[in-house]
């Protein structure tokens, strides 16, 4: 089993860019500009390829969450039970239940029959649902556990292909998240009791077009996830998050912004850090991972650093705003 997943990206038809080579001797020939142009190109593309080890190339540039939404809170909200705990496996086809115990909380998942436990990846119809609940009661809209969306609008806010397989994932993505079962006493909405749930309670394909592909989508959310929502147990995630190629690195960003929350850094065991995420991958290839995140600084938000005793720091990136004459950072 993976810790990747194919989403529908063409990486390297959409990384590669023709880089022209010169030689010291036209290097010399060209003004302080023009070698700085080239140098910076150069860096680019070495960055580029670093990038892509970890991230997907943005597929809508033009077209986000919020312009086909039409949301006003630019932001996408993620709950914070299950960036806590590992309630979505790492890995793809896993059909092995499982059960996590830390403290007083205990949390066992049964796979789908035929299709195994729902992955961090099927999250993104969680994360895509809680973003539009939360944005209707910043307008004191009313709201249900039921929401309805175009499949298309999800596919392009979450980073993914909108081509006819990309339909298919998202169909599978929902026969997951129906049939995995969670048995927990997980606190939601300041509220602890034990429960038993689907990840989804149900959901309908409302329309299909000429084609036969589907169109919109009705879900009803359970209603231990509806808590989170309208008690606001939820934190604003970074839209990168869905350019992130690797299940393991979408895995360290949700705790990476669960306890670092407005610190400036958050500083962790990796034996823990790992214990935390959920996977079951050996400490040496899951300490390689987090160099790798390191070297490239290929992670939203975050910075990430590991020491020659095994702890690992997440820093909080300081950001640039613009204020009224000027821009500070942030």
């Amino acid at each position: 089993m993976s810790d990747t997943q194919d989403l529908g990206f063409d990486h390297e038809s959409e990384l590669e860019e023709p880089i022209e080579e010169y030689t010291e001797e036209q290097l010399k020939a060209m003004s302080a500009y023009e070698r700085l142009a080239v140098r910076a190109q150069r860096a680019k593309r070495i960055q580029s390829k670093n990038d892509a080890t970890h991230m997907v190339p943005v597929r809508h540039p033009q077209q986000t969450f919020f312009s086909t939404e039409l949301f006003t809170d630019t932001a996408f909200k993620d709950d914070v039970a299950s960036m806590e705990h590992p309630i979505f496996t790492l890995s793809t086809n896993d059909k092995t239940p499982k059960e996590y115990v830390v403290g007083d909380t205990t949390i066992k998942i049964l796979p789908t029959v035929g299709m195994g436990l729902a992955t961090v990846f099927d999250k993104d119809i969680w994360i895509y649902c809680i973003s539009k609940l939360v944005q209707a009661l910043n307008e004191e809209a009313e709201i249900s556990r039921t929401v309805r969306f175009k499949a298309y609008d999800l596919l392009v806010a979450t980073n993914r292909s909108t081509g006819g397989v990309s339909y298919s994932r998202l169909k599978d993505s929902l026969d997951r998240l129906i049939g995995t079962k969670i048995f927990t006493n997980v606190k939601t909405g300041g509220k602890r009791s034990a429960s038993a749930f689907g990840l989804l309670d149900s959901y309908s394909i409302v329309e299909n077009d000429s084609s036969g592909k589907m169109v919109s989508i009705e879900v009803t959310l359970p209603d231990w996830l509806y808590r989170s929502v309208t008690s606001k147990s939820v934190l604003t995630i970074s839209s990168d998050y869905f350019r992130l190629r690797k299940t393991i690195d979408r895995r360290l960003y949700e705790l990476a912004r669960k306890y670092c929350g407005n610190q400036s850094s958050w500083k962790i065991s990796l034996p823990l850090l790992l214990e935390k995420t959920g996977s079951t991958t050996i400490l040496r290839k899951f300490r390689a991972s987090v160099k790798s995140l390191e070297e490239t600084g290929a992670f939203p938000d975050y910075t990430v650093s590991i020491d020659s005793s095994d702890m690992v720091t997440f820093t909080r990136r300081k950001k640039a705003v613009f204020v009224k004459g000027g821009m500070a950072i942030k």
